[in-house]
């Protein structure tokens, strides 16, 4: 059995561990080295035998943690320290820092003028265009955000798209608050709904008609009072 897939649990019943629903104890000499430093973790698995402790939450399962050799986590913690306090790594560290920042600002000018060419709103709406292409951006782009504004796996055009769908189907409709059925399908159908919902709804500010934005979802969503 490899070491990354020996996983152990809480007891609910006790406070010993699982493993395979049986107990386990850690051997003697082992501690508990919480998650949190990736690279403290990543050393300690490629360093020697480890338990690997998770728990679930929600619907996924988490590592929380490894029980390790005490004496082996000693010894990779001071050897991270010394890397960590060393200048020509923290300048390294630095320069990383400030090329993922200058790929993140140019991802968020690229995704919110993909948005805009998407919304493609009649002039005269204009500024309610800009507003969603913010407000979409603003919440698709960010690291970690788990949108798909974050996959390279679609073109951007259909990243586009797809993120200001997203968007309007939980903030402009009722879809976080329904009660949705659990059978198959039930849930893709819902939001395929909506979605046409959605796309009715920017087609009328695409073709510059008149619209009431005391009473329309979308303007209503992004603050607006009154005509753009």
């Amino acid at each position: 059995m490899k070491k990354e897939e020996y996983t152990v649990w809480r007891n609910p019943r006790g406070n010993g561990l699982l493993h395979d629903g049986e107990s386990v104890t850690p051997p003697e000499g082992w501690e508990f080295v919480p998650s949190g430093d990736a690279g403290l973790t990543r050393r300690l698995k490629m360093a020697g035998e480890c338990w690997v402790m998770v728990h679930r939450r929600r619907n996924r399962i988490e590592a929380v943690g490894l029980w390790t050799s005490a004496r082996r986590a000693a010894a990779v913690r001071a050897e991270l320290e010394l890397e960590r306090r060393d200048p020509a790594r923290q300048r390294r560290l630095e320069a990383d820092k400030r090329r993922r920042e200058a790929k993140q600002a140019a991802y968020t000018v690229e995704f919110r003028n993909a948005v805009a060419a998407y919304l493609h709103f009649a002039e005269r709406w204009s500024g309610l265009e800009a507003k969603l292409a913010a407000a979409v951006t603003e919440h698709a782009v960010p690291v970690g955000s788990g949108t798909v504004a974050r996959t390279q796996r679609i073109p951007l055009e259909r990243r586009a798209e797809a993120a200001v769908i997203a968007w309007m189907r939980h903030r402009t409709t009722a879809y976080d608050h329904m009660r949705i059925a659990r059978v198959k399908g039930e849930r893709r159908e819902v939001r395929r709904q909506l979605a046409e919902r959605s796309r009715r709804l920017l087609e009328r500010y695409r073709s510059g008609e008149e619209a009431d934005l005391r009473n329309c979802p979308l303007a209503q969503a992004l603050g607006e009072s009154g005509e753009a």
